[in-house]
């Protein structure tokens, strides 16, 4: 088989993939239809398609931001890799994309802009998908179709049909934590009246589609190691500062997300093999630090005493385990230092400029507990991250 034969049709087996796996996700987050369950149809099918092409158009944005960019320097490189989800329940369709750089890129200036290119790209995509999906935001009595049971509260329904005693055990009460853009949208372009509830969102294909990219660019724009803002700040700061500033970021992020991951009502039948695992956790997680394997011991165990101390005193306080598994990705093989480049050169006012610009988006866009599960147990509620 010829080999460029052969590498466009992964590059296509996998987009297609994806999308068939994110149009799935979309039909089950927007209308409850799942494919594992009977009865799914190619109408069921379709209805996930505002999600899917939403959702894969910013994340194609992104990707080949980053690969004209390169092309542009005349630096090899892949086209991009989609990563498909299976079609299992609360899942997204996929994991991203991305783009595999066949050669060293030497400058500060290159990999600035290549690693630029992709969240500025793609975040523009996502402000017009949002901008339409908050103009076009259908009646309140939409949610009715997708919950019928509803119905029988009229609009104030939401007084009613979140408390523990109407939902069944065993369902999952979905919470979205809003990030400033969302907060600016509803306040100054949405109609008020239309607004969705904030357990609702997940019906509204733009707005989650919308929402969860909106994540995945504030994940990308970290200031940390490789990703796209260690780039970013790479080129605004330099390799020492960059070197500090990408190591506290790093630790507070880990810290953060593991608040209250360990916490004293576990019990100690839990606590005896809990805390050993969650501290191995997080020496596994800093060995990104690039320090010696006493000194990166030293930090877990300090990391971890002052969490357990903080909600030992402060029981309610908790941070969000689902930030968890992308703090390992980054630690242990995104990596939490940027090497050196081998052509150091100072950014012009333009970059520097929109090397801001990338670092506000990053805060427009992060939500500290994005997704949140309440799992309904009786008349109480056990919080998921």
């Amino acid at each position: 088989m010829n080999p460029k034969f052969k590498t466009a049709l992964i590059h296509t087996s996998l987009f297609i993939v994806t999308f068939i796996t994110t149009t799935l996700a979309g039909a089950e987050w927007t209308h409850g239809k799942s494919v594992l369950a009977t009865g799914f149809t190619w109408q069921d099918f379709y209805s996930g398609l505002p999600y899917s092409i939403c959702f894969l158009s910013i994340l194609t944005a992104h990707e080949f931001g980053h690969y004209f960019t390169a092309i542009y320097y005349r630096v090899r490189t892949s086209l991009p890799y989609y990563i498909p989800l299976p079609p299992l329940p609360l899942m997204f369709g996929t994991l991203g994309a991305l783009i595999r750089l066949k050669q060293r890129v030497n400058s500060t200036r290159e990999n600035f802009d290549i690693g630029i290119a992709g969240p500025l790209a793609g975040f523009v995509v996502a402000m017009g998908f949002l901008f339409y999906g908050f103009t076009h935001l259908p009646p309140p009595e939409y949610i009715f179709s997708i919950h019928p049971e509803y119905e029988q509260f009229g609009l104030e329904y939401a007084n009613f049909v979140y408390e523990p005693g109407f939902l069944p055990e065993g369902s999952l009460n979905v919470y979205i934590g809003k990030n400033l853009l969302f907060l600016f949208f509803e306040k100054f372009v949405a109609d008020p009246a239309r607004i969705p509830n904030i357990h609702e969102i997940i019906h509204y294909p733009f707005l989650f589609a919308g929402f969860l990219s909106l994540i995945f660019t504030s994940i990308n724009l970290f200031p940390i190691g490789q990703l796209d803002g260690g780039h970013v700040l790479y080129g605004l700061v330099g390799h020492a500062w960059h070197k500090r500033i990408a190591t506290i970021i790093f630790i507070a992020f880990l810290f953060y997300a593991g608040l209250g991951f360990v916490h004293p009502k576990d019990g100690m039948d839990v606590l005896v093999y809990k805390i050993p695992l969650f501290i191995g956790f997080l020496y596994m997680a800093m060995r990104g630090l690039g320090v010696s394997n006493r000194d990166t011991w030293m930090y877990a165990l300090a990391l971890f005493a002052i969490q357990y101390l903080i909600v030992t005193f402060f029981p309610s306080v908790h941070g969000y385990s689902g930030w968890l598994l992308f703090a390992f990705i980054i630690g242990r093989f995104v990596g939490i230092q940027h090497p050196p480049s081998e052509i150091e050169e100072p950014l012009n006012q333009t970059r520097i400029i929109l090397g801001w610009i990338a670092l506000a988006i990053l805060i427009l866009c992060f939500a500290p507990n994005p997704l949140e599960l309440v799992e309904i147990v009786g008349s109480s509620e056990i919080q998921n991250s």
